[in-house]
């Protein structure tokens, strides 16, 4: 069945169909979350909310618009860029915006920037995500050349199963093999080096 034909029986609220769109593309739709996030939990957060908006808006698919044809994968892309400018909107609000915590002993209020201890809570936060940029890096050199290459395909340049298959002319079954025990591998490597992946 083509992810078109999912669509329309999630549209009709088929629950088989709707699992199958997850099953099929959750890796890649991930992926495009993480590299506009730059933090899994945040990627994790707005795909399930990018996958409650594929289920209630499924029947709002169209596979062409004014004659120009839509992919699915597009369509769904499509959703979880808007979900995670969304969530980086939010971001910007909250960093621009301190909520008063309490009130100092002038009387004033204090926002979290008078109360942190680092004065450059920014600086720390961007070190700590290159360090673990490098773990992840360093994890990476260490996969062998399949589980590595079929890991960026599918990541980094946000490729299908089918598209890096079809890149690293290889049998499906074993890219998406080479994939699940590559994130196995890269998930034990920063677990040895206390980082939780």
């Amino acid at each position: 069945m083509s992810l078109q034909d999912l669509i329309a029986g999630a549209a009709r609220g088929d629950h088989a169909c709707f699992a199958q769109i997850y099953e099929r593309t959750h890796l890649h739709l991930f992926g495009v979350a993480v590299r506009m996030l730059g933090n899994e939990q945040a990627a994790e957060d707005v795909l399930q909310e990018a996958y409650v908006s594929i289920w209630k808006n499924a029947g709002g698919y169209r596979s062409s618009v004014d004659g120009q044809e839509i992919q699915p994968i597009t369509w769904l892309i499509a959703i979880v860029r808007n979900k995670a400018l969304d969530a980086l909107r939010a971001r910007k609000r909250r960093n621009t915006h301190e909520e008063p915590l309490a009130t100092g002993p002038d009387g004033e209020a204090e926002t979290e920037a008078d109360t942190a201890a680092d004065p450059a809570p920014g600086a720390a936060q961007l070190f700590d995500q290159a360090m673990h940029a490098l773990r992840i890096d360093g994890c990476m050199s260490a996969l062998d050349g399949s589980f590595r290459q079929s890991l960026a395909l599918a990541y980094y340049q946000g490729l299908s199963h089918t598209e890096v298959a079809a890149q690293m002319n290889a049998p499906l079954g074993t890219v998406k093999a080479w994939i699940r025990r590559g994130l196995d591998k890269l998930r034990a490597c920063l677990s040895a080096q206390g980082v939780a992946p």
